[in-house]
């Protein structure tokens, strides 16, 4: 019997199931509001019914504020302020390092709010928040009656102003956790009462769309828990308590797994110096079990330089020497030994569909399905993506689709009139899908082109600026086009490219080795997927 339960075997790529859920502080009496410093490296929690606000390091467990109006959920800035839902007083406060106090909201339409319970910080400096009314309980914040006649969940404009309510007022009985998909463009709230989690979309103006029920019977007639504190890791599955620990959701909604907690969890955050620590807060305790899997990066986290606690400034790749190997292709490589960051990074698999590199596709005759053979490029690619994945890297499909007819692609060059007469990469069809082994997994992202690079008309930089990565590998077919487009545009876009030339194919070896020699030289590091897979760990 393991420690925690898998309930898909997936689960256990982001967990090990034996991992310990270690104690770090106990003779609380209930914690909540978790958040991890990325600077100075501590964790804050609270105790809504001790109104204490506790901090945990290396040293230990010790008070920092005392009262602290009986605080729930806490996050930071992007300038690190802390913003605090303070049950005492109904409001939602940034407190600054030097000790300033700023209410940022505290009512709605006249009246006071219930109770802002739990806190996310979107890219762009907006806040959202929900609102129940456990605040206005004993124990739990200050017994009150209640201005407002519903629950709502709000957002805050960034640089102020009013709370804007952003759902109908009576969909909610007890809106609780909250946290964003890794794109930003959902919201997941739950419902404690409801036991369920529904998801938004995020509409340009920050407010959301119509939502839809995410998941639903987070409850047990034989152990305690219900929907509570909630976070979305890099791959964007969602972490939830529930009863007996955390639930683990895929981005699909499927459940894959629960980590098992001795006490009742009520919120959760990742910390430490690689993100990897999940500190739990519970009943009258403070756990942390290590997971393989990172959180969404928030603003906040970059504030400390990522999840290595590096300068942002600092480069992600030291030491390399270009062509100080030769492999057997004859494709010059960087010498192994350099390091990654894999809260910067993210991996794109481009190209890789039937009609380009499969026999029986499209463009077959080019002679592209045996190089790829040769290179093993379909393998590598994978062993790479597993190997991303296990380390919380996003990995994202750059796939070509063109529609029937081929509406939208320009007849100004010979690959594109090729392309249009082959009646290749057609939506829908077998030509268009991803080779065997390098679907598409939960929690990954796909980009649709219809160009060489992978940038051109697509929303590729949008996912890599929403999950702040600037350290792009680049695999896939084909090396002298749409590799080397795509590195050559993000070199000039500003990103660190590395091509992993053995996860790379095009016609021929000639063109291969032609294009890593010369072309992509200087414009990105030329590696292997051994020296990549090795620089992650």
């Amino acid at each position: 019997m393991t420690t925690h339960v898998a309930v898909r075997p997936a689960f256990a790529d982001l967990v090990d199931l034996w991992a310990p859920v270690r104690q770090l502080g106990t003779g609380f009496e209930f914690c909540e509001g978790p958040v991890w410093h990325p600077r100075d490296q501590h964790l804050l929690f609270s105790d809504m019914p001790g109104d204490v606000r506790r901090r945990w390091d290396k040293a230990g467990v010790r008070e920092v504020r005392r009262p602290a109006n009986k605080c729930n959920g806490m996050t930071y800035d992007a300038d690190l302020n802390l913003i605090v839902c303070e049950h005492a007083t109904s409001s939602l406060i940034r407190e600054r390092p030097d000790g300033r106090r700023e209410v940022l909201a505290s009512h709605f339409e006249g009246q006071e709010l219930n109770s802002p319970n739990d806190v996310v910080v979107k890219s762009d400096g907006s806040i959202y928040f929900s609102d129940p009314w456990y605040g206005r309980m004993p124990v739990f914040g200050v017994e009150r009656p209640r201005q407002l006649g519903f629950q709502g969940v709000y957002r805050i404009p960034p640089g102020g102003g009013e709370p804007q309510l952003l759902v109908d007022r009576y969909l909610f009985d007890q809106p609780n956790g909250l946290c964003f998909c890794p794109t930003e463009d959902r919201l997941f709230v739950n419902d404690t009462v409801q036991h369920n989690i529904r998801v938004f979309p995020i509409l340009p103006d920050g407010r959301l769309g119509p939502g839809r029920i995410f998941a639903s019977g987070i409850v047990s007639a034989s152990e305690p828990g219900v929907p509570d504190g909630m976070k979305c890791d890099a791959q964007g599955n969602l972490w939830v308590c529930g009863p007996g620990g955390v639930w683990v959701y895929t981005i699909k909604g499927e459940l894959i797994g629960t980590l098992r907690v001795p006490e009742l969890v009520g919120n959760l955050s990742w910390g430490g110096p690689d993100w990897r620590t999940l500190f739990l807060t519970a009943t009258h305790s403070l756990y942390a079990v290590e997971t393989k899997v990172g959180p969404r990066m928030e603003p906040y986290m970059k504030a400390g330089g990522g999840p290595s606690g590096r300068s942002s400034q600092a480069e992600p790749v030291s030491g390399v020497k270009p062509a100080a190997t030769v492999a057997a292709s004859g494709a010059k490589k960087a010498a192994a030994g350099y390091r990654l960051d894999p809260a910067r990074c993210a991996l794109i698999i481009q190209d890789m569909q039937n009609d380009v590199v499969m026999e029986g596709g499209a463009f077959a005759s080019s002679g592209s399905p045996e190089h790829c053979r040769q290179q093993n490029a379909i393998g590598n690619a994978a062993r790479l993506a597993q190997a991303a994945r296990a380390r919380g890297i996003p990995v994202i499909h750059v796939w070509f689709v063109v529609e029937p007819g081929a509406p939208g692609v320009t007849m100004n060059a010979p690959l594109f009139e090729g392309l249009a007469d082959a009646k290749a990469l057609v939506r829908g069809t077998w030509g268009c899908a991803p080779v065997p082994g390098l679907e598409a997994q939960a929690g990954d992202h796909v980009v649709e082109k219809c160009r060489m690079s992978a940038w051109e008309g697509t929303r590729l930089e949008t996912v890599l600026k929403a999950l702040g990565r600037d350290v792009v590998i680049v695999t896939g077919a084909w090396t002298n086009m749409s590799i080397e487009h795509t590195a050559r545009s993000g070199a000039d876009k500003g990103y660190f490219m590395l091509v992993p030339e053995d996860a790379c194919s095009t016609m021929n070896a000639e063109w291969h080795a032609a294009s890593v020699n010369y072309a992509l030289q200087n414009v990105c590091v030329v590696t292997d997927v051994d020296a990549v897979v090795a620089a992650m760990a």
